[in-house]
């Protein structure tokens, strides 16, 4: 509010004279066109406007630079731009960031072009064009505002580029003019960027394409079996992965390629969420993959832009396998209360058959849930259930004594515990076992060191994109960390697109 306040009372104001009174000045000394701003100056405030138009030469490069740092932060955040080191400068204000190597080729581009021209009408004509252009294409985005997200009518919303834009069209066919007398730079520059961004769109796409294209389906891991067609070693491999649903490629070129896999697989997800800090108990989201006896797990690590990744230290690991413990745990105790919930609401709500001799079959089928099996007929008399009532006494003596030597405990609701209930919690901690003693094992990091190629069958200027410009560009930015330098496994991948 503050600043369309100081804008609209005093920036706009100044501005509007300043450029009214070098108009008149330049209608009456037509001379003095090519240095019209400090020739419209008197004499005795030559040095005073100077130092102003210094200071507003720095603060306008300051915001065209934040400008461009924030562009090619939001081009890389929708997988336009290729992957640079952003450094976020405030805790509190995410657009605060700071790409290095964008500062430089700003500055090295800025004297290039200075040292080049050596002439300020050249460079006053690329920044005609690049203003108007600037403003055309904010007209363009106004008015598609103003029809797909404000739903305006549509001739009161074409009246905005009508008036507006027109006033433009005159600016833009005047400038275009001087393209030959330095115009052009803008020209190039923008073409270049858009090359730039349009390869690494479209390879990014197509790899991503790729990758959920030749996800492995669950059926055919059913068919492998808990061994996954191969032996199950001791110890954890953390599988880094873009996908967050499915199971990647990357298992199945790590199935072939290796004679053993370990016995605890989680396949990581790193995303960067636009908040300054994860904490640490809401660091990982767990997900189980395929039936319990497989032991895989899909994990997505969220960090915030003020999070300092911990890879290169035991740390990751550490709170990656206690988050899956608790994980775990908490999987076994809402199955737990589910189930309770069902034996609960059975219960109160038994289904009861139409015929009255028929009237304790419900107690028959919860007796053999127990393991306990016998046959009820329609002479069946009350007595006949002494003997399988007195069985689950016994039963239910026989799982407090274990418990009392030491076996897990599990949670009493006041209702028969059932051996469903037993099971769980054996199997609770069998897992556990199986955690730990893989942990005790060791940790190994997987990533796959992908190569993107065009078919043989595409198009030659395809190949030309993807064989060469989008795999130099992977090359040579910067690559994802997802993996710490020990214990790394690289295992090489080729997506076909």
């Amino acid at each position: 509010m503050h600043e369309q306040i100081a804008f609209t009372f005093v920036v706009f104001p100044c501005l509007l004279l300043a450029y009214m009174g070098q108009a008149a000045y330049l209608i009456k000394y037509p001379a003095s066109a090519e240095r019209i701003f400090y020739a419209s100056v008197p004499d005795g405030f030559f040095w005073p406007v100077f130092g102003i138009a210094t200071l507003a030469a720095m603060i306008a490069s300051q915001a065209m630079i934040s400008a461009t740092f924030s562009c090619i932060k939001q081009s890389m955040a929708l997988s336009c731009f290729p992957r640079l080191k952003v450094v976020h400068t405030s805790t509190r204000f995410m657009g605060q960031i700071y790409i290095p190597v964008v500062n430089w080729f700003l500055m090295i581009m800025c004297i290039t072009v200075v040292a080049t021209f050596r002439n300020t009408n050249a460079i006053a004509n690329a920044y005609g064009i690049a203003e108007v252009g600037v403003m055309m294409v904010s007209t363009t985005l106004v008015t598609l505002v103003l029809l797909l997200i404000w739903q305006k009518n549509i001739l009161w919303a074409l009246s905005f580029p009508a008036i507006f834009g027109t006033v433009e069209l005159i600016y833009l066919s005047s400038v275009l003019t001087k393209i030959q007398e330095g115009g052009w730079l803008p020209l190039a520059f923008s073409s270049c960027f858009l090359c730039v961004m349009f390869t690494w769109n479209y390879g990014s796409v197509l790899k991503y394409q790729s990758e959920v294209r030749e996800k492995i389906s669950m059926d055919f891991m059913i068919e492998l079996g808990a061994n996954l067609g191969t032996v199950r070693v001791p110890g954890i491999s953390l599988i880094y992965n873009e996908l967050v649903q499915g199971i990647p490629s990357i298992l199945g070129q790590f199935l072939v390629n290796l004679p053993a896999i370990h016995s605890t697989v989680v396949f990581v997800c790193v995303k960067y969420v636009p908040v300054p800090v994860v904490p640490e108990e809401e660091r990982f989201l767990f997900r189980r993959i395929c039936p319990k006896d497989y032991h895989m797990f899909r994990c997505i690590a969220r960090y915030g832009y003020k999070d300092h990744r911990r890879d290169e230290d035991s740390l990751f690991e550490q709170f990656l396998i206690e988050s899956l413990e608790n994980f775990l745990r908490k999987e076994a105790e809402e199955l737990a209360l589910e189930n309770n919930k069902l034996e609960l609401d059975f219960a109160n709500n038994p289904v009861v058959p139409k015929d009255s001799s028929e009237l304790y079959t419900p107690l028959m089928s919860d007796q053999r849930h127990l393991g306990i099996g016998y046959s009820v007929s329609k002479s069946t008399n009350f007595s006949h259930l002494q003997e399988p009532l007195m069985a689950d006494k016994r039963h239910e003596e026989n799982i407090n004594s274990s418990i009392s030597k030491g076996r897990p405990n599990f949670i009493r609701t006041g209702l028969p515990t059932t051996a469903m209930n037993v099971d769980e919690d054996v199997g609770l901690e069998y897992e556990l076992a199986a955690l730990h003693e893989a942990k005790d094992s060791g940790v190994t990091h997987f990533v796959a060191h992908a190569e993107v190629r065009a078919r043989k069958r595409s198009w030659f200027l395809k190949k030309l994109v993807i064989n060469y410009f989008y795999s130099f560009m992977r090359r040579n930015c910067r690559a994802r960390a997802v993996a710490p330098h020990d214990n790394l496994l690289r295992v090489g991948m080729t997506y076909m697109v």
